[in-house]
């Protein structure tokens, strides 16, 4: 089983990037995904989740209407857009999975930097 985030980086304020989670040795559609972060000194905070379909998402009050989470089970991909970025989003970000039944996973974490 593997989760394998991929396109932090450094953007501006007000940009905008988009994280991918790749899913493997699972079945994805089976799992509720989610998108949570962390920085130095914190706990690790939800972001934003979807159910296994796709027809059910939420988000953090800090992120509604600025991030958009979504999936695609036929590629076994979850994707996190997120746009007009503030310095106070600047995290790690996670990709989770979690199922009905048996452990969570977790990626690696993706750097996700925004700074003028």
């Amino acid at each position: 089983v593997q989760l394998v985030e991929s396109g932090g980086g450094l953007v501006q304020p007000g940009g905008s990037l988009r994280l991918s989670c790749a899913a493997s040795g699972f079945t994805l559609r089976w799992y509720r995904m989610s998108w949570y972060r962390q920085v130095p000194g914190k706990e690790r905070e939800l972001v934003a989740g979807i159910d296994g379909g796709g027809g059910s998402t939420d988000y953090a009050d800090s992120v509604k209407g600025r991030f958009t989470i979504s999936r695609d089970n036929a590629k076994n991909m979850v994707y996190l857009q997120m746009n007009s970025l503030k310095s106070e989003d600047t995290a790690v970000y996670y990709c989770h999975a979690m199922g009905v039944v048996g452990p969570d996973y977790w990626g690696q974490g993706a750097q996700v930097t925004v700074s003028s």
